[in-house]
């Protein structure tokens, strides 16, 4: 059914089955020829959207997290990863030890004081020495037990996120930095590791010199480490950054020819120019993959995402030979869960085709508000408003007219630069979009009434 309206500002939304399209003659054309009088119209669609499972995302970076939390929505989640370490070519230590000897090796977790659950619950983490050198699959559903001797453990602590070792007053004390204020004391775990360890790695610097001669060999020599939650849940870290000290004794040469022992250490850690690979395991999430009419789910990292179908096929005849003005989207959400440590909603959100998911991630892209949108969390309206989306939209009926537009809808992070002009005003831009890999949960409205489409287009006679 088809019904033209001749009438100003008169609109009749219908399902997707039939559609709706109104002429709207545009205010002030009345000194137009007749002829030459744009015809504004308004169609009412409405879109599609489902829950879809996914096991991995795709996840380059070297940021990562690390343990096990359930929540009762979105089920139970475990994190941990595997990471290489940066080897500067020709690596020798600084300094010859006191006889040859190594006194210690620790590993240190740096992480941010965001963590997601109990700040006080007991955790263990515990190492494995990675065998096999690590392969440049980022995807998150990778398999350790691959890669590692889980048989062999590198070491093992317990802590909590807030360290009680470290005083109130050291923890929350704050040092200026520029214009901005941060605090004094980095949150970090140390774990002790076996001092064969390091005194393998000054042996090798002797007598086989040529594995440290560039970041390849390093990686055969010494492919990494799995850093992996032992024991507890309820608790999340966001980690920052990985290192791994090697400590020993060296003596030098006072003014009055007297000897003098100092201690130093020589430290790799995990940076770009290496390997990290991030693993999430979700389970008891199948409850949300249940046919539903009236909700969608998000989840990061990875579990579930939304998948949105606009019914282009529907689109594309009643449209046709006009010009697609606008195609305002937005996407409400219900209210976040209220028990205590209740996942937050993602503050950023991304939608793409679904061809281009996997390529979108693995080129380091960020949206063009073109192929890809953007849309920032309003949390007093529960809104995400992606703007004008119109050129997706005509982009895909040009090509595949006949197809309906199926977009994805996932959680991101975005990284920001900023500008100043020439008055002082602060602007913002996007330099980075990843994969977010912080626990969190949404719920998408899907009923008729937010999954209405309004496309307006116009027509010239």
């Amino acid at each position: 059914m088809k019904i033209k309206l001749f009438v100003l500002g008169l609109s009749l939304g219908i399902s997707i089955l039939s559609g709706c399209n109104d002429d709207l003659t545009q205010v002030g054309t009345g000194i137009q020829p007749e002829n030459d009088r744009p015809l504004v119209y308004a169609d009412t669609f409405y879109m599609k959207a489902k829950t879809v499972q996914t096991d991995s995302v795709y996840a380059r970076t070297i940021y990562g997290s690390l343990g096990e939390i359930y929540d009762p929505l979105y089920g139970n989640l475990k994190s941990d990863f595997m990471c290489q370490f940066y080897c500067p070519e020709n690596f020798r230590f600084r300094y010859t030890p006191n006889n040859g000897v190594i006194d210690s090796v620790d590993f240190k977790i740096y992480y941010s004081r965001s963590w997601t659950g109990d700040s006080l619950t007991p955790m263990r983490v515990q190492l494995y020495e990675v065998t096999t050198p690590l392969t440049r699959d980022f995807y998150t559903n990778i398999d350790p037990e691959q890669f590692c001797n889980m048989q062999k453990s590198l070491g093992m602590q317990t802590y909590t996120a807030r360290n009680l070792s470290v005083s109130d007053s050291l923890w929350n004390a704050t040092t200026t930095s520029g214009s901005q204020t941060v605090y004094s004391y980095d949150p970090n775990i140390t774990i002790r590791m076996p001092k064969e360890l390091g005194q393998r790695f000054y042996d090798a610097t002797i007598k086989n010199p040529e594995v440290f001669t560039d970041q390849n060999t390093f990686n055969q020599y010494f492919p990494g480490i799995y850093v992996t939650n032992t024991f507890g849940t309820g608790n999340i870290l966001n980690i920052e950054s990985t290192r791994m000290n090697i400590y020993y004794k060296y003596t030098i040469k006072g003014s009055a020819d007297q000897d003098s022992i100092v201690q130093t250490w020589e430290t790799f850690s995990a940076t770009s120019e290496v390997i990290q690979l991030n693993r999430f395991k979700n389970t008891d999430i199948s409850h949300l993959l249940e046919p539903n009419d009236s909700i969608a789910y998000l989840k990061s990292p990875a579990g579930v995402y939304t998948q949105l179908t606009i019914p282009a096929q529907d689109i594309a005849p009643i449209i046709k030979g006009r010009i697609v003005s606008n195609v305002d989207l937005s996407l409400k959400a219900l209210p976040q869960e209220d028990w205590k440590y209740a996942f937050e909603a993602p503050e950023n959100i991304l939608i793409l085709p679904k061809d281009s998911m996997d390529t979108f991630f693995k080129n380091n892209n960020v949206e063009n508000s073109i192929t890809s949108f953007r849309g920032e969390y309003t949390a007093s309206t529960r809104t995400y408003t992606f703007g004008n989306i119109a050129k997706l939209l005509k982009t895909h009926i040009e090509n595949s007219p006949d197809e309906d537009l199926v977009i994805n809808i996932i959680p991101v992070q975005r990284r920001i630069g900023e500008t100043r002009d020439y008055y002082g005003r602060t602007s913002y831009y996007t330099v980075a979009i990843e994969n977010y890999l912080k626990p969190s949960g949404v719920k998408l409205r899907i009923d008729k009434d937010a999954m209405e489409m309004r496309i307006i287009t116009i027509e010239y006679k």
